[in-house]
């Protein structure tokens, strides 16, 4: 249903890399890690998790948080991230449920508290999917400096350019770090494990 893992042609795969290199490029000019503009990433939001409780940034503070936007109906970029994200939880073993994790969707009109909960549930039970009306969600993405647009394809739907990122944030909602898309694993994890350690003793 939801295409996870299917690649069905090059140009799909071309308008991947074109989203990563746009968000890329989007980000490197608005907020490049290390700069002060780096530091403002994250703040304030209002949204709807997949479980249909209200959530704000306050949700997610006293752990560290991982947190990607993306959309269900993306056909290459977020089914890899999360299943990147998954096996990389798996690594971390017990420390795993010391962070949060948080799947953000920049398609809410068609990303329902239903669609959103069905999705993140195929990849982990910890995972949580965040969604909201469109207002609600640029919102959310102007506070994460998050890229994206929606483009039109020949059949009449679309499709939605974003930011391929992971952003790290800490226990208190501070912007970490990011890890990118097709980041090594093992790079990944060592960012991963020292997020958990900037949390509270298990």
């Amino acid at each position: 249903m939801f295409r996870r893992g299917i690649i069905v042609a090059a140009a799909i795969g071309l308008t991947a890399l074109a989203a990563v290199a746009l968000s890329a490029a989007w980000v490197a000019n608005q907020s490049p890690p290390g700069s002060r503009t780096a530091a403002a990433i994250g703040g304030r939001f209002s949204l709807v998790d997949d479980r249909g409780e209200s959530v704000t940034e306050a949700t997610l503070l006293g752990k560290p948080s991982v947190i990607y936007f993306g959309y269900t109906y993306c056909p290459e970029i977020c089914p890899t991230t999360l299943a990147d994200l998954t096996r990389w939880m798996r690594d971390l073993g017990p420390a795993a449920d010391r962070l949060n994790y948080v799947f953000v969707t920049v398609d809410p009109q068609r990303d329902t508290i239903k669609t959103m909960h069905e999705y993140v549930g195929s990849f982990d039970p910890r995972l949580r999917g965040y969604t909201g009306t469109p207002e609600q969600v640029a919102a959310a993405a102007k506070a994460f400096r998050v890229y994206y647009r929606k483009v039109p394809t020949s059949d009449g739907g679309y499709e939605m350019d974003h930011s391929a990122f992971l952003y790290l944030m800490g226990p208190d909602g501070t912007f970490v770090d990011m890890i990118a898309y097709g980041q090594k694993d093992d790079q990944a994890v060592v960012k991963l494990r020292k997020l958990v350690a900037m949390g509270p003793a298990p």
